[in-house]
């Protein structure tokens, strides 16, 4: 039986997820290829996100872009959910819910999980594989 405040995914999901807790409730931040494209459109690429978290000089502005990265990479989990689980849609989590639900404290944590999830997201497996060609001498 799944808890309801949880999420199944398959295991490639969970291979490249990174969990947080916000108001009780677990959330699985996933950077997948639709949140790249949020974030390409936000800040022209996933190489330009570093810089813009640790230089924002206005800190309202950067709550904002924590909040939003937070709220982006929660949801795709919940999004992935509801699509193969159609008949058990769960609601999306709100920028809102985010900042109600948290303490500039914990946004500083959730920053080293949106990196993780950065990280995990865009990491590959390569698998390399024993020669079949045998050197003969």
């Amino acid at each position: 039986m799944v808890e309801e405040n949880k999420l199944t995914l398959d295991e490639a999901a969970e291979d490249r997820s990174t969990n947080i807790n916000i108001g009780g409730r677990e959330f699985k931040m996933i950077l997948t290829t639709k949140a790249t494209k949020e974030i390409s459109k936000r800040y022209g690429g996933l190489e330009n996100l570093g810089e813009k978290l640790m230089k924002s000089e206005n800190f309202e502005l950067a709550i904002d872009e924590v909040v939003w990265l937070i709220t982006l990479l929660s949801n795709q989990s919940i999004k992935i959910h509801n699509l193969k689980n159609k008949e058990e849609k769960k609601e999306l989590l709100t920028e809102e819910e985010v900042e109600l639900l948290t303490t500039p404290f914990d946004l500083a944590n959730y920053k080293n999980a949106i990196m993780n999830s950065m990280i995990v997201g865009t990491k590959r497996d390569i698998k390399s594989e024993e020669s079949k060609n045998e050197v003969v001498e």
